[in-house]
Order: structure tokens, then C-alpha cells, then sequence
């Protein structure tokens, strides 16, 4: 008796893969119902990338990008095969990842910083972008703010982590963000290209240089006024969003260890803008454009090809370099203030 129960506890965890695995081969009456699925997900993952070009498009027209750029956001053969194939969630995570632009675009921070925390959950390459989005939303939201919304991106982890983290947390947290590994300051080369265009071209919108800045900081003090703050807030437009936040996702994969394909998904609508805000003509731009589509449809990659796809993210990140040297500030359209019925924008009170 005591060895039947013995049995039966041991066969109860392998019940449940048993009957996946009798559904997936073709021994269950709901094996039949496979290839609707399959159907189903292939139209919801066209779904998401229909979705996401009109999406693409509202973030390249906050950002005063002229109409002949878009053609180039739907002619990408390797994009979309990154969607239909099934096997990555790189397209959804990318999703989480252009909503959040938009949202910083349109000055909903809160929304912004879930949603990119929410696409960092789906996939850590998004990552890559976090500098910038720190910058954007200390300009954006003040000190006081840009911590607010920092808590709220890390409780967002912990919820998105609490199923596995609840069981294994010394496993969850060691793997799912590798703490382990070294990251040493002095082995790295794209945290040092991070730290040249932070320092010279993302904290322009201070209008005075980082040093001037940590004091403040460090005393856990806003290092601007009132006043200021308002000022630096107006000044962070949604083309300086989108060139900030692109710039820095493209480093990251200039200087990554590997490249796989469907890094492509991070790729594709960022290389566009870029090599638009550094000036280039749109011929060009297109040509370039092709080139890279080029490299990243050749399967399975030769050295021509990987060398392609390296020589125009460095080309990328080398253009936006030299093309926004000379970028003047602008003010973002601030929201209008509410005004009490019957008062007009401008009066003064009696």
C-alpha cells in the first residue's frame, strides 16, 4: 500500500507533461486542433506587426520626420520574418519598447516607464536603452519624479518575477538578470561611448555640464530650481526622445558580444531615423538602408555579410555623432494650463 502511494505522488508531476507531450504528438483527440492554433497565433502575430507600423510611424511624425520616410518602415523581409517564424518574442517585446516612445513622446511618463519596464520583462535586451531612458526621465520629471517612476519600473519587475522569484529566489534573481557575471568598467567599450554622448550631447537640455550637476546629486538634491526644471522639461521634445533612446539601443548592439537575427527587430525602424537626424540625404538613406536589409537576409552569414551589419551600426552611431554636434534646443508643447471658466489664457486676476 505504502509503495502504491510512493507511485503515485512520484507519477503526479510527469501527468501533466505526459498528456502535453501526447497532445503534441498526435495521440490526443486535441492534437487536431494544432494546426488552428498554429493559424491563429500566425494571424495574431500579423496582427502585431500591423499593428506596430502605424505605431512606428505616429513616433517618426511626433518626431517632425518627413512623410518619405515611411515607405522604408514596411519594406523589410527579414522583419518580418521575425515575426511569423514562431520563435522569438523580440516583435512583442519591440512593441512594449515603441509604446513607450510614444507615450515619453506624448509626456506620459508614468505609462512610458511601465511600458518599458513591462518590454524589459518580455526581453532584457531592451535593456540596452535603460541610460537613456534614465536621462530622458530626470529631464522629463525632475529628480524627485524620475526616482518616483523608478520605483514604480522596479515593482513592476518584482511583480513580473513573483511566480519564479516566490519558489527560487537565489536562482531567478542570479539568472534571469545574471548578477554574476563582471561587468568591469575597464574591459568596456560601449559604456564608454554611453558615457562620451551622455556628457555631450543628451545633457544638453541642462544647459550646464554634469560636473556642475553632482553636487547636487549627490546630496540627493535636485541640482535645478523650480524654474529650471520646467525649463529642461520643455526642452526634452519627442525627436530628442527618439534620437536619445535609439542611440542608445544602437550602441548597445554595435558593441555586443553576438548578434542574432532577431536582434534585427531592434534594428530595422531605428537605423532610418538615425541616419535621417545625422543629416544624411534620403537617397542615401535609402541606399544605406538596403544595404543593411541585405546583410541581415543573408542566411547563413558569411564575412561579408557579418562585416556589413558592423560596419553600419558603427556607421550609424558615427553619423548621429557628427550630425547632432550643432543640434539647437527646442521647446516640446507643453500642456495648456486649466484655466477656471470665464478666464481667458493670458488675464490676470483682479
Amino acid at each position: 500500500m505504502a509503495d502504491q502511494q510512493l507511485a503515485t505522488k512520484a507519477a503526479a508531476p510527469a501527468q501533466p507533461i505526459n498528456f502535453l507531450l501526447d497532445i503534441v504528438n498526435g495521440r490526443h483527440k486535441l492534437s487536431r486542433a494544432i494546426p488552428i492554433a498554429l493559424l491563429i497565433f500566425d494571424a495574431l502575430l500579423c496582427i502585431l506587426i500591423i499593428l506596430k507600423v502605424p505605431l512606428v510611424m505616429a513616433c517618426y511624425w511626433q518626431a517632425k520626420v518627413p512623410p518619405y520616410m515611411f515607405p522604408i518602415l514596411v519594406l523589410s523581409k527579414r522583419l518580418h520574418s521575425i515575426f511569423v517564424l514562431r520563435c522569438f518574442n523580440d516583435g512583442v517585446a519591440t512593441l512594449f519598447f515603441w509604446l513607450a516612445i510614444f507615450s515619453m513622446q506624448r509626456r506620459n511618463w508614468a505609462a512610458g516607464a511601465l511600458l518599458y519596464s513591462w518590454g524589459v520583462g518580455i526581453k532584457m535586451s531592451l535593456l540596452l536603452s535603460l541610460p537613456a531612458v534614465a536621462v530622458i526621465l530626470f529631464f522629463g520629471r525632475g529628480l524627485k519624479g524620475s526616482l518616483r517612476l523608478a520605483w514604480l519600473m522596479a515593482q513592476l519587475q518584482a511583480l513580473i518575477g513573483l511566480p519564479f522569484w516566490a519558489r527560487h529566489m537565489r536562482s531567478y534573481w542570479g539568472r534571469a538578470f545574471e548578477l554574476s557575471r563582471q561587468f568591469l568598467y575597464k574591459w568596456t567599450v560601449n559604456w564608454r561611448v554611453l558615457w562620451l554622448f551622455i556628457t555631450t550631447r543628451w545633457l544638453k537640455p541642462a544647459q550646464k555640464p554634469l560636473s556642475a550637476m553632482i553636487p547636487a546629486l549627490l546630496k540627493a538634491d535636485s541640482p535645478f530650481n523650480p524654474l529650471e526644471e520646467i525649463q529642461v522639461s520643455g526642452f526634452v521634445t519627442a525627436k530628442y526622445i527618439m534620437t536619445t533612446v535609439l542611440t542608445a539601443n544602437v550602441i548597445g548592439l554595435l558593441f555586443a558580444r553576438s548578434l542574432h537575427y532577431q536582434f534585427y527587430a531592434y534594428l530595422a525602424w531605428a537605423t532610418p531615423y538615425l541616419l535621417w537626424r545625422s543629416g544624411i540625404p534620403f537617397p542615401l538613406v535609402y541606399i544605406l538602408w538596403g544595404v543593411q536589409e541585405w546583410a541581415w537576409n543573408v542566411y547563413p552569414s558569411t564575412d561579408a555579410s557579418s562585416s556589413v551589419v558592423v560596419g553600419m551600426l558603427a556607421f550609424t552611431v558615427g553619423s548621429v555623432w557628427f550630425g547632432t554636434a550643432n543640434d539647437k534646443l527646442e521647446n516640446a508643447p507643453l500642456p495648456k494650463p486649466h484655466l477656471p471658466p470665464g478666464r481667458k489664457a493670458g488675464s490676470k486676476e483682479q
